[in-house]
């Protein structure tokens, strides 16, 4: 299997960050009520004395270290620590069962833990895993929890004491561990969360980081005076890649992971760029719109034409041209009158978002577009360390997710398979050689899985391969196409779960946004209802089915939905049905409700 060997280590690049802007801002946080900071000379430190801690507890290079937290700082500074004590990390998702998590610390061998507070440490400590060593807790309180494991529990201060010590009597610990840190050294084991079947452990090594870093670079799109926001989960790939970016260009990064705090956070921290998933933007998208529209008057009316002044901009920027005349004096009102409150209700500052994970629908991008918010869509899967192609913002081409990335290629494949080769493809899975030559060719060539085509070098991705949906008159249709559009047109839905392979026709599950929900029902006389009165209303039967009318009349007629429920509940990735990174388990879900499903056919 081909390697590619170049690049520094990840732990190089944080050391050669330090030394280029010590007193640079790196890092915000949120201690309490208060955002604090941190310069990249004060990060080292804390890190140099988490590294000397591990490296005190035994840990070895390219020993597993896994990290089982929501995102936060200390997440962060565990990360940064285990690649300069040599070792690397283990991702785990701090929603995932503690039958799983056993199985990933088992098949990654992980020697030690660093969990985010007693839930965690309990989930570890529940199975038998006799590599493991040590366990810390981010929070301090489950130091305790230890017993008669064998494992011993530590606090984060105990880990912090320990590194100091260390230090005292070897200052050179930890940067004598880097120097043993080469390009093709294991970084990362990442399991992907998957729509089915067991995870499996992705294998990146520092080459893979150092390229992403490097390649976003070379667009010239981000500088060193930027500010980003940071949310989503450290335990996937997207989330971890903008931390190498940040390395290599220098920028802050405002970290806080509470997906209900988002846009009050934007509104005070101010960032210039967001990365997110595409469910993120719909909610925002959804949640202003509604919110206009039910103060109802002069106030909506004047919203409502602001918003289609944009999308007409949007479609004259999509071919290349300026806006003027007419519709550019039109535009300018707009902003005054519309836009301008909504780019200052996310800090004003925005220079673009970045969507990826799943895809993100055309009308979604285009209100954003029109009110003056470009969302770069981009491409990427954990084997190839996220980021493999994006948009960029002197030339968004909305429905594609932009060229590839510098040392990125792409072919599509007979079947319409996307293929990539480059400096962020991994090096196989973990503990599997047949998985890993499957999708991996003896030339580089990664097996995506992805159905898509490539249009002026601009990538566009239609759907999974193993999604696709072949009714039973023979007529193939692309879920993921049908569900973003219906998410567009339809503000009140959550989810969507196309359903139809072997069938008569397409039928469709259906979540509510508790939220948007909730505001509907207040003016439609059914405040206080619960989401699963809600759901089975005659009302919103109704409302739904003019959402679907809609979404019909933008689909060939073999993809139209003829039938649909309404679940009681959201979707939770608690429940198993949505991965951390807000994807939903189609095959998890279409299990529980086959029931339902089956009731949507007449019997023959």
């Amino acid at each position: 299997m081909p390697t590619t060997t170049g690049g520094v280590s990840f732990a190089q690049q944080f050391v050669d960050r330090v030394e280029a802007t010590p007193n640079g801002a790196a890092f915000k946080y949120l201690d309490g009520e208060e955002w604090k900071g941190l310069s990249w000379a004060q990060t080292r430190d804390k890190v140099w004395e988490l590294a000397a801690g591990l490296v005190d507890l035994g840990v070895q290079s390219e020993e597993r270290v896994a990290i089982a937290s929501s995102t936060r700082i200390e997440w962060i500074l565990a990360d940064l620590a285990i690649m300069c004590a040599g070792a690397a990390t283990t991702t785990v998702y701090p929603s995932t069962e503690a039958e799983e998590v056993n199985y990933i610390l088992a098949d990654s061998e992980s020697v030690v833990v660093i969990a985010e507070d007693a839930a965690q440490v309990e989930k570890v400590l529940s199975g038998s895993l006799p590599g493991l060593r040590a366990v810390v807790s981010m929070t301090g309180e489950a130091a305790s929890l230890g017993g008669d494991s064998g494992v011993e529990v530590l606090a984060w201060a105990d880990l912090v004491a320990r590194g100091k010590a260390r230090l005292a009597k070897d200052k050179a610990t930890v940067t004598d561990r880097i120097g043993t840190v080469g390009p093709e050294s294991l970084a990362t084991l990442i399991y992907t969360s998957g729509t089915t079947g067991r995870p499996k452990g992705v294998r990146l090594v520092h080459a893979n980081w150092s390229y992403e870093g490097s390649a976003v670079s070379k667009l010239g799109i981000l500088q060193e005076d930027d500010l980003q926001y940071l949310w989503l989960p450290l335990s996937h790939v997207f989330g971890k890649m903008l931390i190498g970016m940040q390395l290599e260009i220098g920028f802050c990064t405002a970290v806080h992971g509470d997906l209900t705090t988002i846009v009050e956070n934007l509104a005070k921290v101010k960032p210039t760029f967001m990365a997110g998933a595409p469910r993120i933007f719909e909610k925002v998208k959804s949640g202003v719109t509604l919110r206009t529209q039910g103060e109802g008057g002069l106030k909506a009316k004047i919203f409502d034409w602001a918003v289609g002044v944009g999308l007409a901009a949007s479609k004259v920027r999509q071919q290349g041209k300026e806006v003027g005349g007419a519709l550019g004096f039109k535009l300018r009102l707009a902003d005054k009158l519309v836009f301008t409150k909504i780019r200052a209700a996310m800090g004003g500052r925005i220079k673009f978002f970045v969507s990826g994970s799943a895809p993100l629908a055309r009308e979604v991008a285009e209100w954003f577009d029109g009110a003056g918010m470009v969302i770069l869509e981009g491409y990427g899967l954990t084997e190839t360390s996220a980021a493999c192609a994006v948009n960029l913002p002197q030339d968004v081409r909305i429905g594609t997710v932009g060229p590839p990335l510098p040392g990125t290629e792409f072919i599509i494949a007979a079947d319409g398979e996307i293929l990539i080769r480059g400096g962020g493809v991994m090096r196989g899975y973990h503990n599997l050689q047949q998985a890993s030559e499957e999708v991996l060719s003896a030339d580089g060539w990664l097996h995506t899985g992805d159905i898509g085509e490539l249009v002026d070098g601009y990538l566009r991705v239609t759907d999974r391969k193993k999604d696709l949906i072949k009714t039973s008159g023979g007529k193939y249709v692309a879920p993921q196409k049908v569900e973003g559009i219906f998410k567009a047109v339809f503000p009140y839905s959550s989810q969507i779960i196309v359903h139809g392979d072997g069938r008569k026709f397409v039928s469709a599950l259906i979540t509510l946004d508790p939220d948007a929900i909730k505001g509907w029902a207040e003016r439609n006389g059914l405040a206080g209802r619960s989401p699963a009165e809600l759901a089975a209303d005659p009302k919103v039967t109704a409302l739904v089915q003019g959402g679907i009318d809609e979404l019909n009349s933008k689909l060939d007629r073999w993809e139209t939905v003829k039938k649909f429920a309404v679940l009681p509940r959201d979707l939770t990735i608690e429940d198993g049905e949505l991965t951390p990174s807000l994807k939903v388990r189609r095959k998890t879900v279409e299990k529980q409700y086959m029931d339902v499903l089956d009731g949507l056919y007449p019997k023959d």
